[in-house]
């Protein structure tokens, strides 16, 4: 394994302008965390709202050219960087690890999974087409062909710094989109990296535009704003998310908003138990618990309840919490102080309303932000951490008493991102699937992201979808074209 300080020198912390690496307009620098320390990893350049002016003029420069690019050429780019990525996989981890703090092995997980977004867009790349027909009169032929949309901006998370980065980049690259992409002010080495990574494979100086910046809000709005911007796409919180789309309303820009979620994990009484507790170790402690896909309300059936939370709690008991570059780590840190705080007041306010701590519970003092991996039982409807995102180790459990009640409750939110449920039941398989009010369903699993599958969700959790067969259409216009004989 290399060390920490080969692996962060080896990124370059300025800006991404128009092919060219250069700092930040007055020479600001922001401080990158390692929040398993609480030390500082790195400083990067810090962007000024000139900079971010200068990285959209140099994206809608290079879009004509780019947009009539060949597109098996872009195809092969996407599979050069895919196979680049690929074998630099613990480079990109331990980079992912030092600054967001998921374990190692999570971390090399992640690059599997982000990775495999430039393959897939690499295939639809080269399959983008549109229609030839005649109109019922028979007078004139109607074709339709695709075009890309155009400078695209893009705001990515901290939680997933490199599969929210590739899963935008790649369907752009795909369809001949020249981007502006911000991320997370917390996490942005992966981003610089995997733009090396692209320049390394060929892509041409314009295309991808990397602006990373502690103002984000002051940087971006301007941009949102101009003209030259023809789609937004963003991955975040639902009252920012709500900020953007207003925007963005003066240009009536395309979007695309993976917003926050609140997902029920729910357990039949006819479930394999086992099954259920190993779907929810995954759905709700997947990335530290830190994914807007989490299991964040866990309904178990009030027959099979106390067998769940019991095997539940022994499986969260098991893991191992610590700095994720040691070995055996299985749970990180949260990203920061505010992060443990906010889990922390969840807590107290559950049990404050009655809710019953099984298993964690507490922050773990020392260097670091550690939350020890938690169970409750007896959470009320009303308790904060049942109307809210955790995005913690944290799982709240209630009981339910029937298949109509359990659907009521699990939709009563204003999010609509994932549900997931566990049955053994065909017929109530294809009811519930039906009857939860989700862009993402899953049934006896507790992972659902796939690349070759399109994510996103409905209500307050956004809309549009990445990955699959429709995540290309988000970065593609259509065109219309009436032949008369």
């Amino acid at each position: 394994m290399a060390n920490q300080t080969s692996i962060v020198d080896k990124v370059n912390k300025q800006l991404l302008i128009g092919g060219t690496w250069r700092d930040s307009a007055d020479g600001t620098t922001l401080e990158v965390d390692n929040p398993a320390t609480g030390g500082v990893l790195a400083r990067v350049a810090d962007a000024t709202v000139a900079d971010g002016a200068a990285a959209l003029t140099a994206a809608a420069d290079a879009q004509a050219e780019w947009a009539r690019s060949a597109p098996r050429d872009r195809s092969e780019l996407l599979r050069s960087a895919y196979e680049l990525i690929v074998e630099r996989t613990d480079e990109f981890a331990e980079l992912m690890t030092l600054e967001m703090g998921k374990p190692l092995a999570e971390a090399r997980g992640e690059v599997v999974y982000g990775s495999e977004f430039f393959r897939w867009f690499a295939e639809e790349a080269v399959r983008i087409s549109g229609r030839w027909s005649t109109a019922p009169n028979g007078a004139t032929r109607l074709m339709t062909m695709k075009q890309p949309v155009g400078p695209t901006l893009m705001i990515t998370p901290w939680n997933f710094p490199l599969a929210m980065g590739t899963r935008k980049i790649g369907p752009a690259i795909a369809a001949g989109c020249t981007m502006v992409v911000k991320p997370a002010a917390e996490t942005p080495l992966t981003m610089l990296y995997l733009a090396q990574v692209l320049q390394e494979v060929g892509l041409p100086d314009g295309v991808l535009n990397i602006v990373t910046t502690s103002h984000s809000g002051e940087v971006m709005e301007p941009l949102i704003r101009d003209s030259r911007t023809r789609k937004l796409t963003f991955t975040g919180s639902t009252p920012v998310g709500r900020k953007l789309v207003e925007q963005s309303a003066d240009q009536l820009l395309r979007l695309s908003m993976e917003l926050g979620g609140n997902a029920p994990f729910i357990v039949f009484e006819d479930a394999d138990i086992d099954k259920a507790v190993e779907g929810a170790m995954l759905a709700k402690m997947r990335n530290i618990g830190e994914a807007c896909t989490a299991a964040n309300r866990f309904f178990v059936h009030e027959d099979v309840a106390a067998e769940f939370g019991r095997k539940f709690a022994a499986k969260m008991t098991e893991t191992t919490v610590g700095n994720g570059m040691d070995d055996g780590v299985t749970v990180g840190p949260l990203i920061n102080r505010k992060a443990v705080d906010k889990v922390t007041d969840m807590v107290t306010d559950a049990t404050a309303r009655g809710a019953e701590v099984v298993t964690g519970g507490t922050r773990i003092e020392g260097d670091g932000y550690f939350f020890a991996p938690t169970v409750l039982t007896g959470v009320p409807g009303d308790a904060q951490m049942a109307r809210e995102e955790i995005f913690g180790p944290v799982a709240g459990i209630q009981t339910f008493t029937d298949e109509a009640d359990v659907i009521r409750r699990a939709n009563d939110t204003e999010f609509g991102l994932v549900a997931y449920f566990f049955t053994r039941d065909v017929s109530r398989t294809i009811r519930m699937s039906e009857a939860l009010e989700y862009g993402m369903v899953g049934v006896n699993q507790g992972i659902v992201s796939n690349p070759a599958a399109p994510f996103g969700g409905v209500k307050a959790s956004g809309f549009g979808r990445e990955g699959g067969f429709e995540g290309i259409e988000e970065y593609l216009e259509t065109k219309y074209v009436g032949l008369a004989l």
